[in-house]
């Protein structure tokens, strides 16, 4: 008959303990939402420097130009090849769209917010993408609030979506939506989407 000493009996119970307290931490409820006006004039105005880089417009415009006249049926299609795309080798659209001016310089303005961006993209007057700093989920956006809360509404509209946790991250993330426009005609021609490490900017105003 095997006999447990007390010390070994006193490190089960400690290692049961130490495994059940694991658990709860892993089910506990994320931690309160910054609020939502920390997405204030400074952080807008940061967004529309980025913005301003004429290399937005003009990428844009050139989409615009090649897909104009673009069915609903063709539309589908290229979300679908992109979907597909993500899990195959070959990815002549991701590919195409991630190695161009605009996506190079959205990647660059990420990377150089040091955590504040977590996501940025651009879409076209069909809600299709132009420019990203990461592989979406999909290439149309035309279907979601980020576009049709922006873009149809014309120039100066800004859409702020409801705060989100992300798990893995352990951190809030807003998406600010808005509707772009030609600097030179003053018209509407796509929609940005940025999304903001909410925790992250609350952190560097506390500081």
């Amino acid at each position: 008959m095997m006999r447990w000493s007390k010390v070994a009996a006193k490190g089960l119970l400690g290692a049961a303990a130490i495994s059940l307290s694991t658990s709860l931490t892993a089910w506990a409820d994320p931690p309160p939402a910054p609020p939502v006006s920390l997405i204030d004039k400074p952080v807008m105005d940061q967004i529309a420097g980025v913005l301003a880089n004429p290399v937005v417009p003009l990428m844009i415009n050139a989409q615009n130009q090649l897909r104009s006249g673009i069915t609903q049926a063709q539309i589908d299609t290229l979300d679908k090849s992109w979907v597909a795309e993500r899990k195959q080798d070959k990815q002549p659209l991701i590919a195409r769209t991630l190695s161009n001016p605009l996506s190079s310089y959205l990647l660059q303005t990420q990377a150089g917010s040091l955590g504040l961006f977590h996501e940025i993209f651009i879409v076209d007057n069909n809600g299709l993408n132009v420019g990203q700093s990461d592989i979406t989920s999909d290439y149309w956006q035309g279907d979601e609030a980020k576009f049709q809360k922006t873009y149809p509404f014309g120039p100066g509209t800004v859409f702020i979506d409801e705060p989100e946790y992300d798990e893995d991250n352990k951190a809030w993330f807003v998406q600010v939506d808005l509707t772009l426009t030609d600097p030179a005609t003053q018209k509407a021609i796509g929609a940005a989407v940025f999304e903001i490490n909410l925790t992250e900017l609350a952190r560097r105003r506390s500081v």
